[in-house]
């Protein structure tokens, strides 16, 4: 495919390229294509459609992708900016060689037996003074999830976007605003990609809803994945469950586990570990180590484990975990360097990198954010079922079923004001929040048919 798109002097879409090679599927072949433009090896011009790919400069051609210099910085093309200690250089290194040069691996048990709870560290006790500084928000003493819920929207849009494009999808963040917000599909987006962002969304509310009782669990990390993995996995069955196959990682010479009871009893030590773990912010980087390392799905594992490292964030009303800015590449190199050498050190640097890019982005908002109604936080649940039986009864009367949950159920002394908040929810209702209350697409198309003003 790299021939073919040096050997054409006006350049190829990709339409193009999938037609001269029909072996290869669209989302690789667009994986690849990002891959090499971050190397330099070719150049885009256009967007969309129009996007077509041709050669790139001389000194692209040969580049060694991210080899970081002897001032540590990594070159332009892995990240601009993020300065390296020397063991991450000598993981970059080693992952940057190629394939027929590293060294085929197995799952190493002893990588996660010999971890000890708040006595090994990956992070360590100066790193997470930094990472809680730079986390905390106004709601830190708030009960737990109140700051993600009261950021919701906007971290729909980020998280679900930059997850996303981890995996090469190819919607940008105002489409992806579009999709969450209007539930207005980008033109010329394959369904994959779609269907990718709208988990996402669903996964993360999930989570949130669920910020103050979740546990870091068999229930959580199942539900998790399954509503990642919604009409995206070749077999239906293997959503929500363990594998009981072998799997390959592309582009890595290491390989997972494939004994089932293996897989099982890793996971039930990975999650007694982590649930011991005191320090918010090392559960989450132990997860993003390693759920991906044990594969215990059939895919969708990474995107797993960057949802459920937000969890402890989430619990503990700090700053979330985006990804904003973080480039495939990295983000592969670094995950390259877990599986192939079970070392951290790479994947560590560049986790608090994206951290420290996650709380900038959210720094205004932080200081605008307006303090969460008391009333719809202590009417939260309440509030969520009526609005679902509203819309899930169209042939009734909304205000009547409103009184009458109402009347059952809040004191008279609240009474009014929280039959003011329901008339409120049910006008702001649309497309973009219906997993919110549990509802379907057809079920509110249902609804505004019958009660259109």
């Amino acid at each position: 495919m790299l021939q073919s798109i040096q050997a054409a002097p006006h350049g190829l879409g990709l339409a193009d390229l999938l037609a001269l090679h029909p072996e290869w599927a669209r989302r690789s072949a667009q994986r690849v294509l990002n891959s090499w433009l971050a190397q330099g090896r070719i150049a885009a011009q256009g967007q969309g459609r129009a996007r077509r790919y041709r050669a790139g400069s001389p000194e692209g051609q040969g580049a060694v992708m991210g080899l970081a210099g002897p001032d540590g910085v990594v070159g332009e093309r892995f990240l601009r900016g993020l300065a390296l200690s020397a063991d991450s250089r000598d993981v970059l290194a080693y992952v940057d060689q190629p394939l027929e040069l590293r060294r085929p691996v197995g799952y190493q048990r002893d990588f996660l037996e010999s971890y000890q709870p708040n006595k090994s560290w990956y992070l360590s006790d100066s790193l997470r003074r930094q990472l809680h500084q730079m986390g905390r928000t106004s709601a830190i003493a708030a009960p737990a999830g109140t700051y993600s819920r009261a950021i919701l929207n906007r971290l729909l849009i980020d998280l679900s976007w930059a997850s996303s494009h981890l995996e090469g999808n190819t919607y940008s963040r105002l489409d992806t605003r579009d999709l969450i917000e209007r539930g207005k599909v980008a033109q010329g987006k394959a369904a994959i990609e779609t269907q990718m962002i709208l988990n996402h969304k669903t996964a993360i509310e999930m989570l949130v809803d669920n910020a103050d009782r979740a546990a870091l669990d068999r229930y959580t990390l199942m539900n998790l994945h399954s509503a990642l993995a919604e009409n995206l996995l070749p077999n239906p069955a293997d959503e929500g469950r363990l594998r009981c196959h072998a799997v390959d990682i592309s582009q890595s010479v290491y390989r997972p586990l494939s004994t089932p009871q293996l897989i099982d009893e890793m996971l039930d030590a990975l999650l007694h570990k982590v649930n011991l773990i005191g320090d918010s912010f090392e559960q989450s980087f132990f997860l993003m180590v390693h759920l991906p390392y044990l594969q215990p799905f059939a895919d969708i594992n990474k995107r797993t484990s960057r949802l459920a490292a937000n969890l402890p964030l989430f619990r503990a009303n700090l700053c979330p975990l985006t990804f904003l800015d973080v480039p495939e590449q990295a983000y592969s190199c670094a995950m390259l360097g877990v599986y192939e050498m079970t070392r951290i050190e790479l994947l560590r640097d560049l986790y608090v990198w994206a951290y420290e890019r996650s709380c900038h982005e959210y720094l205004a908002l932080r200081q605008e954010l307006a303090e969460p109604d008391p009333l719809r936080l202590s009417w939260r649940d309440f509030i969520r079922q009526v609005i679902r039986e509203v819309v899930q009864n169209p042939d009734e009367d909304p205000l009547h079923r409103i009184r009458k949950a109402t009347a059952q159920s809040v004191p008279e002394h609240e009474r009014d004001n929280v039959q003011a908040l329901l008339i409120e929810e049910l006008r702001r209702l649309h497309v973009g929040v219906l997993a919110r209350y549990g509802l379907r697409p057809s079920e509110f198309s249902m609804w505004r048919a019958a009660h259109p003003d």
